[in-house]
C-alpha cells in the first residue's frame, strides 16, 4: 500500500480516514466514534465497509454487520450491498467504493473506510493491473495441469514469479501462468502498470488496530458464541436453502461451512462452535501479520485497546473544517 498525502504536508486534496486490522479488532466501534468526533466539530462521516464478508447481504450475522444501535446514526455504506449469489471481487467493491468516496466528498463529508481486507483497501488505494481477460482455452489447459507440472512450467515461463511462490500455493501459481501464457506478458509487468488506485487524490489518515493476540483470540472465541446465539444457524439455513454454487465466497465464509455440516448432522452443535471459533482465531492470526508487515511502516499502529481516536486522527480533527 502507498501513503497518499496528508494535510500536515500542506494538502487540499479531500480527506479519507482508514481504520483497518484483524476481526475482532474494534474496527467499527472505534470508526462510529470518529464520526461522532467529527460531526461534533461540525463534518458529517460516512463509515464505508472494506470487509469481504460484510459486503453480502445474507451475512448479517456472521460477518458481525454492525447493528442499527451500533451505528449510533451514523450513514454506513456498502454494508450487505451484495446478493450472495453474485461473488464480489476486490475489483469489484473498489469500483464501488470509489463511487462511494467521491459521493460523501461531493456532499461535504469525510469517508471512514472500515474493515479488515487489506486486498479490497490496497486495490482502492493503489489499482488494479489491468490483466486483460485470461483466454478461456488456455485457463482450462492450466487448470487440467498437476500442480508439481504447473508449478515446473511457471520456473520455466516466468521464474521470477516462481521464486516467489510456494511449490504448494496452487491460487497463485496458476493464476500466474495463465497470465503469461494468455497475455504473453508476466504477471509482474501487469501489476507494475496499475491503474484506478485512488492514493495520490485524496489525503489519507489512517490507523491499523493491532490488539494484543490473547485478547484478540478471546473476542474470536466470544464472537462466534454470540453469533449463535442471535440466530446464525437460521442464517446459514436460509442459504443453504438457495442452493448457492459451493464455490462462491458467501459459501466459504468463515461459519457457513462448520454450521453447514452441523445442519447435514455431520459434526455437533458443540463441533460447530468450535471449529468455528478456532477458524475466526486462525483468519485474525493471517490478518494480524498482514496488517502488522504490509502497510507502510508510517502509518500508525495501535497495539492496545487503551488508545484515544482523538489523539489517532488528530490531524484529521483539526482539519475537520477544510474541504
Amino acid at each position: 500500500m502507498n501513503k497518499s498525502e496528508s494535510f500536515e504536508s500542506g494538502s487540499t486534496k479531500p480527506p479519507v480516514a482508514l481504520i483497518a486490522g484483524p476481526t475482532a479488532s474494534g474496527k467499527s466501534d472505534c470508526a462510529v466514534r470518529l464520526a461522532l468526533a467529527l460531526k461534533a466539530r461540525g463534518r458529517e462521516a460516512v463509515v464505508i465497509n472494506a470487509d469481504s464478508a460484510q459486503v453480502y447481504a445474507d451475512l448479517a450475522i456472521l460477518s458481525a454487520r454492525p447493528s442499527v444501535e451500533e451505528m449510533q446514526g451514523v450513514e454506513h455504506r456498502l454494508f450487505g450491498e451484495w446478493d450472495g449469489a453474485q461473488a464480489c471481487s476486490a475489483a469489484d467493491w473498489a469500483r464501488r467504493a470509489r463511487e462511494v468516496v467521491a459521493e460523501v466528498h461531493a456532499a461535504g463529508a469525510v469517508p471512514i473506510l472500515a474493515g479488515g481486507t487489506g486486498l479490497y483497501l490496497s486495490t482502492l488505494l493503489n489499482g488494479i493491473a489491468p490483466v486483460p481477460a485470461i483466454d478461456p482455452a488456455v485457463r482450462e489447459d492450466v487448470r487440467a495441469m498437476p500442480l508439481a507440472d504447473a508449478y515446473a512450467a511457471l520456473q520455466v515461463e516466468d521464474p521470477a514469479r516462481a521464486a516467489l511462490l510456494a511449490p504448494a500455493d496452487a491460487a497463485r501459481i496458476t493464476r500466474a501462468l495463465e497470465v503469461v501464457r494468455s497475455t504473453g506478458r508476466p504477471l509482474a509487468v501487469w501489476q507494475a502498470e496499475r491503474v484506478g488506485g485512488i492514493a495520490n487524490e485524496i489525503a489519507l489518515h489512517p490507523a491499523i488496530l493491532l490488539p494484543d493476540r490473547a485478547t484478540l483470540y478471546a473476542r474470536c472465541d466470544a464472537r462466534f458464541a454470540k453469533m449463535l446465539a442471535l440466530g446464525a444457524i437460521d442464517e446459514v439455513k436460509a442459504l443453504l436453502e438457495r442452493k448457492l454454487d459451493p464455490a462462491l465466497p458467501v459459501m466459504r465464509a468463515i461459519g457457513v461451512p462448520e454450521i453447514a455440516a452441523f445442519l447435514r448432522g455431520e459434526i455437533t452443535l458443540e463441533e460447530a462452535e468450535s471449529r468455528g471459533a478456532q477458524a475466526t482465531r486462525n483468519y485474525a492470526k493471517r490478518q494480524f501479520t498482514w496488517f502488522r508487515r504490509q502497510p507502510p511502516a508510517d502509518w500508525p499502529r495501535v497495539l492496545n485497546d487503551a488508545f484515544s481516536e482523538l489523539e489517532v486522527f488528530a490531524t484529521l480533527l483539526r482539519t475537520s473544517g477544510l474541504t
